[in-house]
């Protein structure tokens, strides 16, 4: 075989190779990208939402500074003066709406009493359960009226 054989013969076993690196690569980094989208995915399923998805200057997080503020949990009304909104029925409204969203979800925001809210971060408690009262013994019994005007069960 003539030198220029071998050369090209070298060539030829270099492109090989070459090529063979190129697909790992390729191959590498689809790897990694599956890898990538898969924790994206777990992040996104991992537990609520912090604090610090909070939209910043939004209402909720100056809802949320003002509760870190106080140290403990802010009726709605002193939310609102504290952000320096006026104290009406609609921002009311609409302040308690949005903080009761993330209170259903388990997020950010605890509701300890009526429009109270707290924060979870805080270790603030939850809404109380309600204590459900017994029905008295004879609900549900149909009464009729005596002649007395008091009702008699049938």
């Amino acid at each position: 075989m003539s030198e220029s054989g071998v050369i090209q013969d070298r060539i030829r076993k270099k492109e090989t190779e070459i090529q063979t690196l190129e697909d790992r690569l390729r191959a590498a980094k689809i790897y990694l990208q599956a890898l990538q989208d898969v924790l994206a995915a777990v992040k996104r399923d991992v537990g609520p939402p912090s604090a610090d998805a909070l939209r910043i200057g939004s209402s909720v997080a100056q809802a949320r500074e003002a509760i870190l503020r106080a140290g403990k949990p802010v009726h709605i009304s002193d939310l609102l003066a504290t952000l320096g909104k006026g104290v009406t029925k609609e921002t009311r409204a609409s302040l308690a709406s949005s903080l009761a969203a993330y209170v259903r979800k388990g997020e950010v925001f605890t509701r300890p009493a009526p429009n109270t809210f707290g924060l979870v971060e805080l270790g603030h408690p939850a809404e109380p359960e309600l204590a459900v009262a017994e029905p008295p013994p004879d609900f549900g019994r149909a009464k009729a009226p005596a002649e007395d005007g008091t009702e008699i069960p049938f």
